[in-house]
């Protein structure tokens, strides 16, 4: 008979969680691959088998697995309730072979929090922050953090069941959820030692609390919206949503030209987009929205207008977007190569600052520009043929409407132009 690699998830409460079935793969395996937690949970049931600890080792798992497998003798990799829900049973599967592996789940330990708590969980929204420890969570952090996806689906879910780490913990989500100004949106429940004698589930506490407690590990976090989701403007925001900068008129990027500009970026759902010159941060916030799985880097360099950038970035509740004060290129050569660029200002230094964003720009990526002067026009198209860029120009000539005495008048904005860019 064939050896096979028998992936079995694992409660807390150790060999009683198992079935006879896979009680019997344990006990017969003559190879068992686990954490440090579960290989101490049912070492009475496998104290004959080689065992190895995978704590900091993940990628030696498959080269573990393989070298058994040659030699025709039987694995089982022990993982916490169901392997394939943010579990190891994803991983090795794109590593061995179909026919290598059986899969064999238990409970997760969702199911069981909720089940404790005595709520239906079919519209949660499933996170995990079992990732290596990237520190306490800061405002405008990227996706280098390992917080970062659970803050964006805390933007846009109503309940969340978040799987933890030792670091990761229950006061440290707390945290970040004051410091993104959530902490009188959401409440917590946090389930501890599920399936063990200390097993304890909290109800639904205030942020603030939790942020000052200690739980114990391992823990599952519910998040639970008091009230509930409303549905945000995601495209065509009106000019009087931002704080702007106002001598004669707002500095800011009128809602016509935004949403022509906002087009020609081609945005998708996990774009990375630069806003250079970003003014009140209108372009850049409202890209941020539609970009809810991406980021949004922007740079500006008068205080004044970042002040009102920080304030909008507020407003808007959004934390797929950081702002800097600074003159492009300062920080650029930090931030991810942008799928696109939009340019709102140059500071003098225009066609070192296309060149710099064509190199830069990942295939397919669009680097959109508006000006209000043909200097500037002309220098951007002279750069973008001299880079051999394809490129073409939109003439936006919006007039709104204005009362005279008890009639209207159309009121003629200034003309911008928006240049439209990219690498074929």
């Amino acid at each position: 008979m064939t050896a096979l690699c028998s992936i079995i998830g694992v409660l807390d409460n150790g060999a009683a969680s198992l079935s006879a079935e896979a009680l019997q793969l344990v006990r017969s395996a003559q190879h068992v691959i686990a954490g440090s937690r579960l290989l101490k949970n049912l070492s009475d049931e496998c104290n004959t088998a080689q065992q190895y600890d995978l704590t900091g080792c993940l990628s030696q798992v498959p080269l573990w697995i393989n070298a058994a497998l040659l030699k025709n003798e039987s694995v089982v990799v022990l993982a916490s309730g169901d392997p394939l829900c943010h579990g190891i049973a994803g991983f090795l599967a794109k590593k061995l072979k179909p026919e290598q592996i059986q899969i064999i789940p238990n409970v997760s330990s969702i199911q069981l929090a909720f089940a404790a708590l005595k709520m239906a969980w079919q519209s949660a929204s499933i996170a995990s922050v079992h990732t290596q420890d990237t520190g306490e969570w800061v405002h405008g952090a990227t996706s280098a953090h390992g917080m970062y996806v659970l803050v964006q689906q805390c933007r846009q879910q109503s309940l969340l069941a978040i799987l933890t780490s030792p670091e990761n913990n229950p006061p440290r989500i707390a945290r970040m959820l004051q410091m993104e100004g959530l902490d009188e949106v959401f409440e917590m429940a946090i389930a501890q030692y599920l399936q063990q004698p200390e097993q304890v589930v909290t109800d639904f506490l205030p942020v603030a609390e939790v942020a000052n407690h200690d739980y114990g590990d391992p823990n599952v976090v519910i998040l639970k919206r008091k009230t509930s989701l409303a549905a945000p403007v995601l495209f065509g925001l009106r000019d009087d949503s931002f704080q702007q900068r106002k001598p004669e008129k707002g500095l800011i990027t009128k809602c016509e030209v935004r949403a022509v500009s906002l087009a020609r970026l081609q945005l998708t759902r996990i774009s990375i987009v630069w806003d250079i010159g970003a003014g009140s941060g209108s372009v850049g916030l409202e890209a941020a929205r539609l970009c809810t799985d991406g980021h949004v880097f922007a740079i500006e360099k008068n205080s004044d207008d970042l002040l009102n950038i920080a304030h909008n970035h507020a407003a808007f509740g959004v934390s797929n977007y950081t702002a800097v004060l600074g003159k492009a290129p300062q920080y650029l050569a930090h931030w991810l190569d942008p799928d696109a660029v939009f340019i709102g200002g140059s500071g003098g230094e225009l066609a070192e600052l296309i060149t710099l964003c064509l190199q830069r720009l990942k295939p397919q990526g669009w680097l959109v520009m508006n000006f209000v002067t043909l200097e500037n026009m002309s220098t951007a198209v002279d750069t973008l043929k001299q880079r051999g860029a394809t490129w073409d120009v939109c003439q936006i000539q919006a007039s709104r409407s204005s009362p005279i005495l008890t009639m209207h008048r159309l009121q003629a904005e200034n003309p911008v132009w928006i240049i439209a860019a990219t690498l074929t």
